[in-house]
């Protein structure tokens, strides 16, 4: 069964706009976030991994190694199965740092320029043969498919074949899709929705021939069983291989892959949001390999049945050409079609982004006067192009000559040369520079010397000069080159690493890869004040407009305004800055253009605990945390949220006067939000606050005593107490934690307190000045009494009685005002009858004496028989209060209004003014002690307070209504029950 030319370049360019429409609708959101976002969708944007090579060149791999073809599943399946401790760290270190490639990551662990250098160079001699196979996967495949059209003859003069041109054409189309959709800088949402696509698309495909050469060749199970019984060569087939040692380092090589294959590493680690949720990933990406790895040895053994006429490699596509099925084979072309495509996008990707970053813009800076964006994107999509041009050369070079097993070892083993390098980012922190490099180089001329060379040159051996050693190379001995050279690099590695030093900058990178930077939680100075002060640093090596969008990219992201000046929100700023510029232009430009234009300051950098970073970091760690470090860190949540929920307000400050912790307390005392707070200095906070903790906080003294502050145009007074804090790292290295008291309550109590025993004082002195004030007033009245009866003049008479009036006027103040100062704390026993109009009367004779305040008229409308028990002293001080505030919430010649009713037990009345009434939020607050609304000297907040206490004594009940006028929403009435004397019941 064959196809036309013409038809198999419809399905293939057909497939390849699916693709390309899946990419542009996810771009456009017209797929819905819960399926782009679902963690199936990453999961299978892993697939990526399994390219051609494992769609067709697996069922070879089987063939010629048995069962040790399962090392290729087994060896990344137990990799993503212990994910949490092999690729979580490296995952969570990627997205930290923005690191986008492997070399990034070598880079920033070894602070080395050299390092990402090498390992791009390394990694395209790798991948080229990894390239070199997805085209001829899809080349031959379509010389399959169209055999009867005679695509193998050449074009004339250009040394071509058909075979040759649609290889090439392949490579175009996929080289303009990879530039639309995967050269921008964004988060490929497209890309990634795409090759989730692409690999359900390729497992479905390779299940379902493996299903048909199960039920549709063997008739089930059951004859599958059969056939392998009439069949025993095909059991030893699988079993011989494993025995010998290559099959042991197929297991070792697959295990590197799923690290160091460039592809891999950036959809897997750098832009695979999944791998933070990396249980997610232990489990479903191995289901994933399980599905892939299941058709294997069915579709095998049914070639072998069908005597398919092809290499094994591609008894993937024979067994349903042979099975005359065109859906099926068409299903199965456009499986491999997408293995390839999956892979070759992501690896042009990625290492167009490594030779960027660590080949042309270290030796060609880019013009700060133009678009940067536009220069990187279009660098990207040249080296893309040039890429797809490289990878379809060494293909045109190699011929065919070679299967896709072979091609595949070729690339892995390589690849393979990263593993010594990659481990000890995480599990060796000694390694250095120096052993990478000549460890790394060392592997690389091994494998080029044993494999590449001689792959491209036909050798077969090579002699060693000055000797007549002769050394057998080429792609048979892979399994020897591979344990050579892995051999040779992690020795050189590990003896170089040990003899040399590593630099201060390496070994503090080597310690943040190993441990977090929990273990260095150093608090670094950063000579900038401001948000926008990074707009201004950064013009210089960025342009004005790339600056501005970068700090306003990396400000959206942290949630900060460009006013910001905390400065652990500056430093959190630089680092989210540094790590966008790294993905942008790689990590080694990045740091040197932070490191140039916004430094750290070296002083303090060594012995000052960065407490911020330690809380920011462990919240995140938070659900990661197991065992001793779980205990732990719940311990300190136990404690930090003891000190949160102290009700004493207490701050915390670095002996740089950062301030370090801002507890609640301390918020609602101070009215400002620990959040806008913490992490800045303490001469960002606002007034009174700021000179009074800066004037402590520097001072000798230990303890402030009641130091006044104005706090919404009222006194307050705090008492402040402090304590230093040694230092964790260096002895001698003080925070201070300051402990704030709000002692406005006790001192305004105190100062009632006095004003009480003033007036107690004039109480007793009262009585004294009554007598001596009596005896002038008494002489005074007799003459004017002698007056009347000594003269008939009617002047004279009307003078004597204006005298009189005077005088007794005099003597009612006199007795009002020592009435007034017994206190009268009579017992309910001792409660007498009370006259509330007579009371009232006096309260308003004695308010009357205040000419400074407002004058109002008082109407006194209680009934002459309202009388109640009690103690009319202390009845007279309810009045006193109640009018006082009443006429001060009045308008000037304002009416306050006194009445009364009754019923059989009770007398009630109320004070009513026409002021602007209560608050709804102050009605609940009113009769608290020390609370008032009057401007500050005017009320001490404790008038209220003691109606309530006079009233309940009595056993009466006392109420608001505000407004107490609805129609013009104004005034306010206090209404009072009290039970009425026995003796006035009717």
């Amino acid at each position: 069964m064959t196809f036309e030319l013409s038809h198999v370049a419809l399905i293939g360019i057909s497939y390849l706009l699916l693709l390309f429409g899946i990419a542009w609708i996810t771009e456009r959101g017209w797929i819905p976030d819960s399926i782009t976002s679902h963690p199936i969708t990453y999961i299978l944007s892993l697939g990526i991994f399994a390219s051609a090579w494992a769609f067709y060149g697996v069922i070879d791999l089987a063939f010629s190694y048995g069962y040790g073809a399962l090392a290729y599943y087994l060896g990344t399946g137990a990799l993503f199965l212990f994910a949490p401790v092999a690729l979580a760290p490296l995952a969570e270190l990627a997205r930290r740092h923005q690191v986008h490639s492997l070399a990034d990551l070598l880079v920033f662990r070894y602070h080395s320029h050299a390092v990402g250098a090498l390992t791009t160079l390394c990694m395209l001699l790798g991948i080229l043969p990894l390239m070199a196979l997805q085209i001829q996967a899809i080349a031959d495949t379509m010389h399959i498919l169209t055999v009867s059209g005679n695509p193998s003859l050449p074009l004339q003069g250009t040394g071509l074949t058909f075979k040759d041109l649609m290889a090439l054409c392949y490579c175009v189309i996929l080289a303009l899709f990879t530039i639309l959709f995967g050269s921008n800088r964004e988060q490929h949402r497209g890309l990634i929705t795409a090759m989730a696509f692409e690999s359900l698309l390729k497992v479905c495909a390779l299940c379902a021939v493996g299903l048909v050469a199960v039920y549709g060749i063997f008739d089930g199970l059951g004859g599958l069983d059969e056939w392998l019984a009439d069949h025993p060569e095909n059991i030893a087939l699988l079993h011989t291989p494993i025995r010998d040692g290559s099959a042991h380092t197929l297991l070792l090589v697959f295990i590197a892959t799923a690290v160091t294959m460039p592809h891999i590493f950036h959809l897997g680690l750098a832009e695979n949001p999944l791998m933070r949720n990396s249980h997610t990933v232990t489990w479903a990406f191995p289901l994933f390999l399980l599905l892939m790895a299941l058709p294997v040895f069915p579709i095998l053994w049914a070639g072998f049945e069908l005597a398919v006429p092809l290499p094994a490699q591609y008894f993937t596509l024979g067994v349903p050409i042979l099975f005359n099925s065109p859906g099926l084979t068409v299903l199965a072309f456009l499986g491999g079609l997408s293995a390839a495509t999956g892979a070759m996008i992501i690896i042009t990707l990625a290492l167009a982004t490594m030779v960027m970053n660590h080949w042309l813009l270290p030796t060609f800076r880019l013009r700060a006067r133009h678009d940067i964006y536009r220069q990187l994107l279009w660098l990207r999509r040249i080296l893309i192009g040039a890429i797809f041009l490289g990878g379809y050369l060494f293909y045109w070079i190699l011929d065919n000559r070679y299967s896709l097993t072979n091609l595949a070892l070729l690339a892995f083993i390589e690849t393979l040369q990263f593993l010594p390098g990659t481990f000890a980012i995480m599990f060796w922190t000694k390694g250095n520079r120096r052993g990478m490099l000549a460890g790394l180089a060392a592997g690389t001329l091994i494998w080029a010397a044993g494999l590449l060379v001689p792959v491209i040159w036909h050798i077969e051996a090579l002699a060693v000069p000055f000797t007549e050693v002769v050394i057998p190379v080429g792609i048979e001995h892979w399994s020897d080159v591979t344990l050579v050279s892995l051999g040779v690099n992690t020795l050189i590695f590990v003896i170089i690493s040990l003899i040399t030093r590593q630099t201060e900058d390496e070994h503090y990178s080597a310690d943040l890869c190993a441990a977090d930077e929990l273990s260095h939680p150093v608090r670094q100075a950063l000579d900038v004040h401001s948000a926008l002060e990074f707009k201004t640093r950064l013009t210089k090596p960025l342009g004005k407009v790339t600056a501005s969008r970068e700090v306003d990219i990396a400000l959206n992201e942290l949630n900060l305004s460009i006013n910001e000046r905390r400065p652990y929100a500056l430093r959190r700023l630089r680092d989210q800055i540094e790590g966008n510029l790294s993905s942008l232009m790689g990590i080694h430009v990045a740091s040197e253009i932070m490191d140039k234009h916004l430094p750290y300051q070296v002083a303090e950098a060594r012995d000052t605990v960065d407490i911020n970073l330690m809380e920011n970091r462990l919240s995140e760690y938070r659900d990661h945390l197991t065992g001793m470090a779980a205990e732990l860190n719940n311990l300190r949540l136990y404690h930090r949220k003891t000190l949160e929920e102290l009700p004493m307000a207490v701050c915390s400050l670095g002996r740089d006067m950062e301030i370090l912790m801002w507890n609640r307390a301390m918020a609602d005392l101070t009215e400002t939000p620990g959040e806008e707070v913490t992490g800045s200095r303490l001469d960002d906070i606002a007034e009174p606050w700021r000179s009074l903790l800066t004037e402590f906080s520097n001072g000798s003294e230990t303890h402030y005593y009641r130091r006044e502050i104005e706090l919404n145009g009222r006194p307050h007074w705090v008492s402040l107490h402090k304590a230093a804090i040694e230092g964790t790292i260096n002895a001698g290295v003080y925070d201070q934690v300051i402990l704030l008291e709000d002692v406005t309550e006790t001192q305004l109590l105190e100062q009632e307190l006095v004003h009480s025993e003033r007036l107690a004082s004039v109480g007793r002195l009262a009585a004294g000045v009554a007598h001596e004030i009596g005896n002038p007033i008494t002489g005074i009245a007799c003459l004017a009494q002698n007056l009347r009866y000594e003269s008939e003049n009617p002047e004279i008479l009307e003078t004597a009685e204006q005298i009189l009036s005077q005088t007794d006027r005099v003597s009612r103040i006199v007795q009002s005002l020592v009435g007034f100062s017994h206190t009268g704390h009579n017992k309910k026993s001792d409660f007498q009858a009370v006259i509330l109009r007579d009371c009232a009367n006096e309260a308003i004779q004695l308010l009357s004496l205040q000419k400074d305040k407002n004058q109002v008229l008082f109407s006194n409308d209680i009934a002459p028989n309202a009388i109640v028990a009690g103690d009319t002293q202390r009845i007279i001080q309810v009045f006193i209060n109640l009018l006082s505030n009443a006429r001060d919430a009045s308008p000037e010649q304002g009416r306050v209004t006194l009445d009364s009713n009754e019923d059989e037990y009770s007398i009630i009345f109320s004070v009513t003014d026409e002021g602007s009434g209560i608050a709804p939020e102050h009605i609940e607050q009113i009769f608290e002690p020390f609370f008032t609304t009057k401007e500050p000297g005017e009320g001490t907040g404790l008038g209220l307070a003691m109606v309530y206490s006079i009233v309940d004594d009595h056993g009466g009940y006392l109420d608001i209504t505000s407004p107490a006028d609805t129609v013009h929403n104004r005034g306010a009435r206090f209404t009072i029950k009290l039970p009425r004397h026995i003796d006035s019941v009717l």
